[in-house]
């Protein structure tokens, strides 16, 4: 928005003032008028159908009826007292209750008149019941008001504004106001080819129809202007840090395939690459040789072999006299990453290192002094790498592992390791819808391992319901007998942790009981207890010296063990879809077939239910995460809470995919032909795009 008279402090527009300024800044974070002409109604209510008392069922959101006031009173003492009335029209009686505001309310109602009254209806003792109704005196005039606002709008509001007289009503004659003193000074901020283009409402029409609607229609069309708007500017600035950094940021050139990616490639890869794996790396073959910087996210669910081809492409870094590095988010990761590379490599091959907290102050010095003279070609940690005393010779290419939780400010400190920026490889095993990956790394160009190496068998899924709990020990028996190894993982919901720990330990007494010793070993593990005691016990399941694993959620990333083939989740419909894919992802590492058994217990949500049955149908990480957008929208996908790109007021990534493919393909146009946006036509956006940022020019990276 950004028009002059809409960074108005709130307390100036009629019928605020400075009490309700305050409650609404503090509830609704509406400061000033843009707020609040941006706080729109979640619905709208249809004041056009009116009901007959007969046909009113308590499933009904909402009714609106016409009937005479028959009879009132106010019953009980202090607390309980509430004012009763009864109203009829030609097909029955109704009754009204008021436990709040009773004398302004019965002072206002006349025994004989007739109202409009609206409300949720209820039943009580089998009759039709309605409390706390809004109530407008019948009038030919009241018929024609409400016939003329067809769509009446509906506010968020909370009890603290209801104080202050702010309920939905109160908010929309806030909004009125508004509307009535500011309309003429919405301006348009798109050109006319794209209102002509994508056949879009005027800008100030599709506020004032958003609030208050002339009919379905434009409402419909008011929505459409605003979702394309809202997701139009998110892809303008996205794709414009692109095209800066495309601009501003060189690009070491590897131009040359050299001795450590064929020997490795030819004599030491233990498998076949996959097809995927393959056209990944002939990406990133393409972005390594513009001489521009690259930034790439590597999707890929758990075991599709994201490690592998950021090696190969370390070693192409390698191969052009550059060093490397790889950034994890916990030292687990950090040291699983460093084995794995360790073991494909071999020794003597190229020098690996491992930098994390508790890497001893002697072996610092060596890692420290090796990168700066050039000998240590791989150097794998945590944010330890991003310390001011690391010093690299040349660092040219950085992955990083799980972007989601590293910042903006961490991958730019990488960036300044080197005079030429390193190029970035941003690796994420928590698959990502397309749209919303083109708007949580938007300014990424994006791959994807959709295959799982040969040799490995998807992981079979079960659904079993309490009363099959004996069948599922007697499974875990045989595939103990057969040497292979069990994770029984419960939820640990911090609201209710104690709970959790509770059905952990009952879990595990009732498991230790029916998996008795010598026969059977087990490990437990879960938050509360010592980092050291923790990992003594990952060791003794790793090693095999235990068959079971009882755990909290602690496993869901780190853990590597080949020979667990059964994955048990107890609770299952606790979890969200992405943390049970993730969980899932934990076995099937070897080549044995593995299972991934979910116990619920027997009445699910309907929630619940799509999600169990999401994760029988299909191990696909992609499906998964498209039924977790639809299921609990954007914001609560994994890394997106602290993005701040996921505030959306009117369009919804799940539901507006397509409109958003529009809307980053148009953009794309423009950059194509009009980089800098000085065009005449392009003058409009210019503007809009500058205000929106806060005056940021076109040469600074945000």
């Amino acid at each position: 928005m950004n028009d002059q008279p809409f960074q108005t402090p709130i307390e100036y527009l009629k019928g605020v003032g400075t009490a309700r300024a305050d409650v609404l800044k503090k509830e609704l974070a509406i400061k000033n008028l843009e707020d609040l002409l941006e706080h729109f109604p979640f619905r709208h209510i249809d004041r056009t159908q009116y009901y007959k008392i007969r046909n009113i069922n308590p499933d009904l959101p909402y009714v609106q009826v016409i009937a005479r006031l028959v009879h009132k009173e106010v019953l009980g003492e202090k607390h309980t007292k509430r004012l009763v009335a009864q109203v009829q029209d030609d097909t029955g009686v109704m009754e009204l209750v008021w436990f709040q505001g009773l004398k302004w309310v019965e002072k206002n109602l006349t025994v004989g008149k007739a109202y409009i009254l609206f409300g949720k209806p209820g039943l009580f003792n089998g009759k039709a019941q309605m409390s706390h109704p809004e109530i407008d005196l019948y009038s030919p005039e009241a018929m024609q008001r409400k016939g003329n606002m067809t769509l009446q709008p509906v506010y968020s509001s909370t009890e603290k504004l209801k104080q202050f007289s702010l309920d939905s009503k109160g908010i929309q004659k806030l909004v009125s106001n508004l509307l009535e003193q500011h309309a003429k000074d919405i301006r348009e901020n798109l050109p006319l080819y794209i209102i002509n283009k994508f056949k879009l409402m005027s800008r100030a029409n599709a506020f004032k129809n958003i609030h208050f609607p002339e009919d379905a229609n434009k409402l419909a069309e008011a929505k459409y202007r605003l979702k394309f708007e809202e997701l139009f500017f998110l892809q303008l600035k996205l794709l414009k840090n692109k095209l800066l950094r495309v601009q501003k940021f060189k690009g070491n050139i590897f131009d040359k395939i050299g001795p450590y990616f064929n020997e490795f490639y030819n004599t030491k890869l233990p498998f076949d690459l996959t097809n995927a794996q393959k056209r990944v790396l002939r990406e990133i073959r393409l972005d390594t040789q513009r001489g521009v910087q690259m930034n790439r996210l590597l999707q890929g669910d758990v075991g599709s072999g994201k490690t592998v081809v950021a090696l190969m492409t370390m070693l192409m870094a390698i191969d052009n006299g550059f060093q490397t590095c790889i950034m994890a988010p916990t030292e687990i990761l950090a040291t699983q990453h460093y084995q794995t590379i360790k073991n494909l490599v071999g020794e003597d091959f190229v020098e690996v290192a491992l930098l994390t907290g508790s890497t001893k102050p002697k072996e610092r010095k060596i890692i420290h002094q090796k990168l700066e003279n050039g000998e240590l070609k791989i150097l794998i940690g945590t944010h330890a790498l991003i310390e001011d005393k690391v010093k690299y010779q040349n660092l040219g290419l950085v992955v990083i592992d799980e972007q989601h939780r590293f910042g903006v400010e961490q991958r730019a400190k990488l960036w300044k390791k080197n005079i030429i920026p390193p190029h970035i490889l941003v690796m994420t095993a928590t698959p990502i819808p397309r749209t919303l990956a083109m708007t949580l790394y938007g300014d990424l160009d994006v791959s994807v391992i959709d295959e799982l190496p040969a040799g490995r068998k998807p992981i079979k899924t079960l659904h079993f319901y309490e009363n099959s709990r004996l069948r599922v020990f007697g499974f875990m028996k045989e595939e103990i007998a057969k040497g292979r190894q069990v994770y029984i993982v419960y939820p640990l919901i911090q609201e209710s942790e104690k709970l959790d720990l509770k059905n952990l330990m009952d879990g595990y007494e009732v498991i230790s009981r029916e998996f008795p010793l010598p026969k059977y070993r087990l490990s437990v593990v879960y938050g509360k207890i010592k980092p050291e005691e923790k990992e003594f016990e990952m060791q003794r399941f790793v090693k095999g010296e235990t068959q079971i694993m009882v755990a909290t959620t602690v496993i869901e990333v780190g853990v590597n063990v080949p020979n667990a083939s059964v994955m048990i989740i107890e609770n299952a419909e606790r979890f969200g879809l992405s943390q049970l894919h993730q969980l899932r992802g934990r076995v099937g590492r070897g080549a044995e077939q593995s299972y991934c058994i979910l116990m619920s217990k027997d009445k699910l949500s309907p929630d619940g239910k799509i999600r169990l049955n999401t994760m029988v149908k299909t191990n696909n990480g992609f499906e998964i995460a498209e039924t977790d957008l639809q299921l609990r929208g954007p914001g609560n996908i994994e890394g997106t809470q602290q993005s701040g790109l996921l505030d959306l007021k009117v369009a919804d990534l799940s539901a507006d995919q397509d409109l958003l493919m529009q809307c980053r393909k148009c953009v794309e146009d423009i950059f194509a032909t009009d980089p800098q946006l000085t065009s005449p036509e392009n003058q409009i956006l210019n503007r809009a795009f500058m205000a929106k940022n806060a005056g940021l020019s076109w040469d600074k990276i945000s």
